[in-house]
């Protein structure tokens, strides 16, 4: 009992020292958020769908609302159109650098899906609407208010805090943060790096868990090739490229790759049980339980479309193409399947699995020719993922930190590499807005009131880790 007591009072202690650093830099919350609204719409308006990206403008914009308030920026890269920002405000050194970063290229649209303009960063019944709400112009943002708190505020700061909006993440650009990797390390290099990847959910508007990712799965699709004898459409043949690839890509998409559970997923799965319903609670314990596991991945695949790409390599068939005529037996047809792989997948093993599974001789299996690196995972035991769970409990009281692992990719898997312990954060969402208008989707949108929060809860994490203690 005495060491649960000293431990509770230590934890106590620990809390009511970090209260002490927020309340030291007390931040007029009214009139941050209007300047937050602003800048998040000005982004929003300016397009930079990649490709081409023309990322350029939106790095200026943020350049400009840096040096209004005395800090320097600089743009990096190799395509003028394309440049990276790069900003600096400088600590004592005490501790290694801290990188916050977002990226200011965003996916296409299809206007006549949207109910509004995908461009106009329209404020509509408490939501922003806009390409790059919530992938990432939201992280953009969130960075720039931080770095003009920072300045305005005159933290004093034992490490350096670098921001970085890069161009050309959707795709893994030469021109994006692989160059600044590559050319720049020196300007970005950091002990701790915070971008996009988490968030979390509200349900009923009360926040019930924040995700903060610790690793992701790797890009590995390959495209599928089928081969057979053209001739009049009149005179079928067994041989036909496109129903051999049909055949094909139904099987892949069928294979269910086996489940496989990291100390991420473990982690986060066990915490998740503690604030479910009971129902919700068995499903997430029994899948730790091998016996119970393959009833619960039915259902998963069913029901839990994100649980269940969590737990496996994942295969989506997302392109398909063939033919030119109506009255034309094609020669070649083609597909791609986008495969995201757990991290510490042997992709050796795994194609030549999905090689069986298809079966047939006449379709090649076409690997990439250079694919994203597999980093490792980033701890859990370390200072800043402390601080997360810490401005957590202040910034959304009740709720609670699930360490994820995302089933898409970001530029943190080069961090990673470098042995930058990297996070992925963001904006909370009822679960039912995050499917159906979060990233990628149409009518893109952010609540209003998230993305206020959001700031608060990356300033609180900046500042905990970030000043003297």
């Amino acid at each position: 009992m005495l060491r649960v007591f000293i431990l509770q009072l230590f934890v106590l202690i620990w809390i009511a020292a970090a209260t002490c650093a927020a309340a030291e830099y007390p931040v007029d919350w009214s009139k941050t958020n209007r300047e937050t609204l602003d800048h998040l719409q000005a982004l929003l308006r300016i397009d930079t769908t990649n490709p081409p990206g023309n990322e350029t403008a939106a790095a200026q914009y943020v350049k400009a609302a840096l040096e209004r308030d005395g800090i320097q920026a600089a743009l990096l890269g190799p395509d003028k159109a394309r440049l990276n920002l790069v900003a600096r405000i400088r600590g004592s050194g005490s501790k290694r650098p801290l990188l916050i970063m977002g990226h200011t290229d965003v996916v296409g649209v299809q206007r006549e899906k949207w109910t509004v303009d995908p461009f106009g960063g329209i404020l509509k019944g408490g939501y922003i609407y806009g390409r790059g709400a919530t992938d990432d112009k939201d992280n953009v943002t969130a960075g720039l208010m931080v770095m003009l708190l920072l300045k305005r505020l005159n933290v004093t700061l034992a490490r350096d805090v670098i921001f970085v909006a890069e161009s050309g993440e959707e795709g893994f650009a030469a021109e994006g943060f692989r160059y600044l990797v590559e050319h720049n390390w020196p300007e970005i290099e950091a002990e701790y790096a915070l971008a996009e990847g988490g968030g979390g959910q509200l349900r009923d508007g009360k926040p019930r868990y924040i995700t903060v990712a610790a690793t992701e799965k790797v890009g590995r699709g390959v495209r599928l090739v089928a081969r057979g004898s053209s001739g009049h459409g009149s005179v079928p043949r067994p041989d036909n490229a496109i129903a051999h690839l049909a055949q094909a890509v139904a099987r892949a998409a069928a294979w269910q790759p086996p489940m496989r559970l990291g100390d991420i997923t473990r982690t986060y799965f066990e915490r998740l049980a503690t604030i479910s319903s009971p129902e919700e609670a068995r499903r997430c314990n029994g899948i730790l339980i091998p016996g119970k596991a393959p009833e619960i991945e039915s259902y998963f695949r069913e029901h839990e479309l994100i649980h269940n790409s969590v737990l496996r390599t994942s295969i989506s068939p997302n392109i398909i193409k063939g033919g030119f005529r109506g009255n034309v037996i094609p020669s070649e047809a083609e597909a791609y399947l986008d495969i995201r792989a757990l991290p510490d997948e042997d992709m050796g093993r795994f194609y030549d699995s999905l090689r069986k599974v298809i079966d047939d001789a006449s379709v090649e299996l076409a690997t990439p020719s250079r694919p994203r690196p597999a980093p490792p995972s980033s701890r859990l035991d370390t200072e800043m993922f402390r601080v997360l769970e810490q401005a957590q409990r202040r910034v959304y009281p009740g709720a609670i930190t699930l360490p994820s692992m995302l089933t898409g990719g970001t530029d943190m898997g080069p961090l990673r590499a470098k042995g930058v312990q990297a996070y992925g954060i963001g904006p909370l969402a009822e679960e039912i807005d995050a499917l159906t208008h979060g990233a990628h989707t149409d009518d893109e949108r952010l609540g209003e009131a998230a993305l206020y929060k959001f700031v608060e809860f990356l300033w609180q994490t900046v500042l905990e880790v970030s000043t003297p203690r």
